[in-house]
């Protein structure tokens, strides 16, 4: 499996996008401030997720997710409350 995720920090309220085939692993990575583009913003928790079968799959939604501001846009009105947390 391949997920794309949505991490809030708790720190600073911003979120951030990645894609992985480990989410758990990933997630601890970026908890235990190994990942460079969030290790200041830690804590950080999981908001959102999807799963895919192909890894091209999660990284083009990754991708569009970041260069094309609308899905994120639309995703963040559908999220809005758990957001809110």
């Amino acid at each position: 499996m391949h997920y794309v995720y949505i991490l809030k920090s708790l720190k600073d309220a911003k979120l951030y996008i990645g894609a992985t085939s480990d989410l758990v692993k990933r997630l601890k990575m970026h908890n235990d401030q190994k990942v460079f583009s969030t290790q200041s913003r830690a804590p950080l928790k999981l908001v959102y997720y999807e799963a895919y079968l192909a890894k091209d799959d999660a990284f083009n939604r990754e991708k569009s997710f970041k260069k094309y501001g609308q899905g994120l846009r639309r995703l963040k009105e559908r999220l809005k409350s758990s957001l809110m947390v």
